[in-house]
């Protein structure tokens, strides 16, 4: 049995996976607010219930934000900022007793969803148009989760790819690409980098685009509730996001050109810009016959924890 671990900022989530990927044990904590040592106490009691719940030893893995710098060791980029600085899946494993997998959440979330998720081969294979895996060829999913942050991760013949400092994927902490001259980010982003990707495609992002059309502030959910309502100031602002997101994504298929792209968190909820982005997207691509796909996630919230299990391969 493998076992996952989703650590965030208000709530560490795990569960327990049989070989076949059904559910055999889940439940989540607060996540401390006193310190580093508090947050290992956590993860290593919750590791400890779920074992006594599932009625075994498992493998368990850890979903972070942050990577680890293969370099040091070290988490680096977290908002969980206790996290900074430390050797996460060695505390973890002294603290545990036995080894344990680390990897960034984003990373996480899309390894879920290319093994058993919406981007399997098997779950595509039956959709109409999908887009198939040459023989012989290297199979690319990349996946992105729209929230009050933005992550991503990129998944080549289901292994996590990390990159030679462990920071692949951290795209969105890059500068939105075809950016206007009078586009300018809708709030400041803690990486300091003016423009990024993050401050425009985000849950802010989404309520910025909302302030643009209208000059008032509404939170990003409601502005997708109000679109989804046929509301026509919030049908806007969701056209000018889904163009941000468009070229944001546009940069990645240029670059990676995946099979498939998987889109979760909160701003992904909204249906309409699976149909709104792969039209707009055309603007930007390169490939003159674009065949990837652009899905929803298919574990949704439970993604990440599932993702930090398959850490482990069955």
């Amino acid at each position: 049995m493998r076992l996952g671990i989703d650590l965030g900022g208000t709530k560490i989530e795990g569960i327990v996976l049989a070989d076949d990927g059904a559910v055999v044990a889940g439940a989540r904590v607060a996540t401390p607010a006193d310190g580093y040592s508090s947050v290992l106490r956590a993860i290593a009691d919750l590791v400890g219930h779920l074992e006594r719940s599932a009625g075994g030893r498992c493998s368990i893995g850890v979903g972070t934000p942050g990577f680890l710098s293969p370099r040091t060791g070290l988490i680096s980029n977290s908002n969980l900022t206790a996290l900074n600085g430390h050797a996460v899946d060695r505390d973890l494993a002294e603290t545990i007793g036995r080894a344990v997998r680390v990897d960034n959440d984003a990373n996480c979330f899309v390894l879920s969803e290319a093994t058993d998720g919406a981007a399997a081969l098997p779950t595509l294979a039956a959709a109409a148009g999908a887009v198939a895996r040459k023989p012989g060829g290297i199979d690319v999913v990349f996946g992105a989760t729209l929230g009050t942050g933005v992550g991503g991760g990129i998944v080549i013949d289901g292994r996590v790819h990390g990159g030679a400092n462990g920071s692949a994927a951290e795209w969105s902490h890059t500068t939105l690409p075809f950016l206007q001259p009078t586009e300018r980010s809708p709030y400041a982003c803690f990486c300091g980098r003016p423009s990024c990707i993050e401050s425009f495609v985000s849950g802010r992002g989404l309520a910025g685009a909302y302030s643009e059309v209208t000059g008032q502030t509404l939170p990003g959910p409601e502005v997708g509730r109000l679109a989804a309502a046929g509301d026509a100031p919030a049908g806007e602002a969701l056209a000018i996001y889904a163009d941000r997101l468009a070229r944001a994504l546009a940069g990645v298929i240029n670059l990676l050109d995946p099979r498939v792209i998987v889109l979760g968190g909160g701003v992904s909820n909204n249906a309409r810009l699976f149909d709104l982005v792969p039209r707009l997207w055309n603007r930007y691509r390169v490939a003159d016959d674009l065949r990837t796909d652009l899905v929803p996630a298919r574990h949704g919230d439970a993604s990440g924890v599932r993702g930090a299990a398959c850490l482990w391969p069955v």
